[in-house]
């Protein structure tokens, strides 16, 4: 089911909500790290989802955050645990990385060996050979390694893939994206430290977005500025071409644009239409069509009587559309996460991950 949901995107999100809602006992899950700008939002998708998980405790590595993650709303009212605790306790099911990048295979790997299901926050790792070895050795384990790319679960990047690998948008020839946002002083100096800045560390979502939609790249070429030369020489205003046998792809990622958020986009076109996403995140945008799309039968009322219907739901020429999308922006991945660990198949596979991993890396100008 969860194969077709994501090529379906609203269409099956009911029976998708349906088998998240069967359960029984609830999954015992904890969290490790605190340092991630995604930990507190994804503690706090966990603690909403009261029917599904049982959240036992957090650790944080770094002893220097301990007290402050303590005391942080997120965090407020739940056991602190060792690392050590967490990984040798047999109940929990899964566990949630959410550490420093320059920590987060480590952690990672430790609880695959622990046996634990895992939730790794974006990118995964700072180098490749780590990345690939804890993808891996899951895989052999029959674990889950989840990838924190939110965007695999909106509404409107659901229907974006679908349009693509059912053919409404013909064979693609180009895709322009970017996600950007203006970083707080503290937040750019840490991004400074880091291989590959934000490209790597933010624009890894439209990476694995366009590897989802066209499999890895040819090749990727990296551009760069920074905006603050030469004062300040972290690099800011980057740049990623990526080039396929028929379609060329450019995704952007600026960490000083004080309007980042409502400049963030998508846009897929192709020999028979053309789709765009913006805001990233809203489910709102654009569909244009050489053609009507999505029929479906629909069963309405008419003079009395039940009548059966084809309906086309996309019309050919312009269609601007607006979908509704969850009020927890990462409710939809530990939904899935819970599915994933009662038995039902992952969408995305280790080969999968590893592409996005080193396009990622090339796109911030690293090597693999």
């Amino acid at each position: 089911m969860h194969r077709r949901t994501l090529l379906t995107g609203l269409a099956l999100a009911p029976f998708a909500q349906l088998l998240g809602a069967n359960t029984t006992e609830r999954i015992r899950i904890a969290q490790i790290g605190t340092s991630h700008a995604h930990a507190s939002g994804k503690m706090d998708a966990l603690r909403s989802l009261t029917d599904l998980y049982d959240v036992v405790g957090f650790a944080e590595p770094i002893a220097a955050r301990q007290a402050a993650a303590q005391k942080a709303k997120s965090f407020a009212g739940l056991k602190y645990q060792t690392e050590e605790e967490i990984l040798a306790d047999r109940t929990i099911q899964a566990v949630v990385i959410e550490t420093t990048l320059e920590d987060s295979a480590r952690a990672a790997l430790a609880a695959l060996k622990a046996g634990k299901h895992i939730h790794l926050d974006k990118p995964g790792a700072e180098k490749h050979t780590d990345f690939v070895a804890l993808r891996r050795y899951a895989a052999e384990q029959k674990l889950t390694v989840q990838m924190g790319y939110m965007l695999r679960y909106n509404p409107g990047i659901q229907l974006l893939v679908r349009a693509v690998k059912e053919g409404w948008l013909g064979e693609v020839m180009e895709i322009d994206a970017s996600m950007g946002k203006l970083l707080d002083e503290g937040t750019r100096k840490r991004f400074a430290q880091l291989p590959g800045g934000g490209m790597y560390e933010l624009a890894c979502h439209l990476v694995d977005t366009i590897v989802t939609l066209m499999g890895p790249p040819m090749s990727v070429q990296s551009f760069g500025n920074a905006t603050r030369a030469p004062q300040d020489p972290f690099v800011d205003n980057q740049l990623a071409v990526l080039s396929y046998p028929k379609a060329t792809v450019t995704i952007r990622c600026n960490h000083a644009d004080p309007f980042g958020g409502p400049n963030r986009y998508i846009t897929v076109r192709g020999t028979h239409g053309d789709m765009e996403i913006r805001p990233l995140e809203s489910g709102k945008g654009t569909l244009r069509l050489d053609q009507p799309r999505d029929t479906v039968k629909v069963c309405r009322e008419e003079n009395g009587a039940m009548v059966m219907r084809a309906e086309t739901r996309f019309k050919k020429g312009e269609n601007a559309f607006e979908l509704q999308v969850p009020k927890g922006r990462y409710d939809e991945e530990f939904r899935d996460l819970a599915r994933v660990i009662r038995g039902q198949a992952f969408a995305w596979s280790a080969e999968h991950d590893i592409a996005v991993h080193a396009t990622a890396l090339r796109a911030a100008g690293l090597t693999p």
